[in-house]
């Protein structure tokens, strides 16, 4: 089973910016396509940003422009630098590992990004 660990979730202040690490254990994610999705409380999880294997990324809207998807094999790491943080990109961020059609297959715990001053 592939174990996803996210971290670097902090409060930080409009217009700052954080990057957020997620570790996978195991192989697979050398072969797969992660993705990073956040949520707030009493709304749906949204999609934000997609890495496949071949270092193509996508960009929900919301935040095109401001993030930038990366992955390091060696490492089984997947980051999400964030920069021009608004109060609206408060959530729960998570990773998670997509299977070959697209479907979520492993979803880390989350890490909390409060941007607030």
């Amino acid at each position: 089973q592939v174990q996803l660990v996210e971290s670097g979730g902090d409060l930080v202040q409009p217009g700052g910016s954080l990057r957020l690490s997620c570790t996978a254990s195991g192989t697979i994610f050398r072969t797969n396509t992660m993705a990073w999705y956040r949520q707030t409380p009493g709304k749906q999880r949204e999609w934000i940003a997609t890495s496949t294997v071949s270092g193509v990324t996508n960009y929900a809207d919301s935040v095109k422009g401001r993030f930038t998807c990366s992955r390091d094999s060696a490492k089984n790491t997947v980051y999400l630098q964030m920069n021009s943080l608004k109060a609206e990109d408060t959530a729960v961020y998570s990773c998670a590992l997509l299977d070959p059609y697209g479907a979520v297959q492993n979803r880390g715990r989350g890490t909390q990004v409060t941007v607030s001053s």
